[in-house]
């Protein structure tokens, strides 16, 4: 199934919302996203129970019937639009914007675009970042830069009785650690860690590359061994030197930047516990950047909704 070519282009919010005119539309096209159609042109259905791929579709639109296991289940079940007493419609506009948008949209500027309340906009953010949940296994190649970063705020801005000592650089007393990697020309990707020692990065860097891959770094000791895994180049940050050769960091410092910004910028501030789906809807962004709004949309619908967040899954996260 050719997910660019389905319906009509839309990369814009008024293009969206002039296709997606009502709730029928809207399930018929999540039902082409997740089943797409056979050769004669019939839609297709597989069962979310068994998988069967045999069901009855009941009059009303909504509904269908396996033919196996009996049970009637609707296009919703076994996504993140189950359960929910939110329209699809409403569901595509908020896709769209947190995918669409550079640097996310807040859960009160949602609240207010699509006219839900903003526990509602928030819960709904949150189901959709659940699903991009981003994996890496050898899938960074050529020349690969590694660098960590932390997220947290900053002592000195604090009230005075709030301030901790010794918060500066690589402490995580009050901040949190993200170790990236990205491809030049290529896609990126970053997981929040607990700490940046050799033992906790080096399998996240030999999970990531496939082999002969050039990882650049800069001079912080952790990084000194790679070279006995994988051709590895060092940047002296601290002698002032960013670029040697071709060793540099700069890609990966600037999609740092734009998390931040996001995060400064759009959420503000962010729980610990919620970093890395913050992380997550960032990279899908980055590595969907040569597509457009539309074909954006698309792959989301095809591939990143079977995941379903309970609101008590979310709220008791660890």
């Amino acid at each position: 199934m050719n997910i660019n070519h389905i319906g009509d282009d839309f990369n814009s919010l008024v293009e969206l919302t002039d296709y997606f005119k009502n709730e029928q539309t809207c399930r018929d096209y999540l039902a082409y996203m997740r089943w797409g159609k056979n050769d004669s042109g019939s839609q297709n259905c597989l069962c979310p129970y068994c998988d069967c791929p045999k069901c009855y579709h009941f009059l009303d639109g909504k509904r269908y019937k396996c033919s196996t296991c009996r049970k009637i289940f609707t296009v919703k079940v076994k996504t993140l639009f189950e359960d929910t007493k939110v329209s699809l419609k409403k569901w595509f506009m908020a896709l769209y914007l947190v995918v669409s948008h550079k640097k996310g949209i807040s859960s009160h500027q949602l609240a207010r675009d699509i006219k839900v309340t903003q526990k509602t906009a928030w819960f709904m953010i949150k189901r959709i970042h659940k699903c991009f949940h981003i994996e890496c296994v050898e899938c960074l190649k050529n020349e690969v830069e590694a660098d960590e970063t932390y997220i947290g705020g900053k002592s000195k801005n604090k009230h005075k009785d709030k301030r901790l000592e010794g918060t500066q650089g690589r402490s995580t007393k009050d901040k949190k650690p993200v170790f990236g990697l990205i491809e030049r020309n290529g896609m990126a990707f970053a997981k929040v860690v607990n700490n940046t020692q050799s033992a906790t990065l080096y399998p996240i860097i030999q999970k990531s590359l496939k082999k002969n891959t050039t990882i650049y770094t800069d001079e912080y000791g952790v990084y000194v061994n790679l070279s006995a895994f994988f051709p590895h180049e060092i940047v002296i940050h601290s002698e002032g030197k960013y670029v040697i050769g071709d060793a540099h960091t700069n890609t990966m410092e600037n999609f740092w930047s734009h998390l931040k910004r996001m995060i400064i910028g759009i959420h503000h501030w962010v729980s610990p516990k919620h970093l890395q789906l913050y992380v997550d809807s960032q990279l899908f962004r980055y590595n969907t950047r040569k597509i457009s709004e539309h074909e954006r949309f698309n792959l989301f619908l095809h591939n990143k909704i079977d995941r379903r967040t309970t609101y008590k899954q979310l709220t008791n996260a660890s």
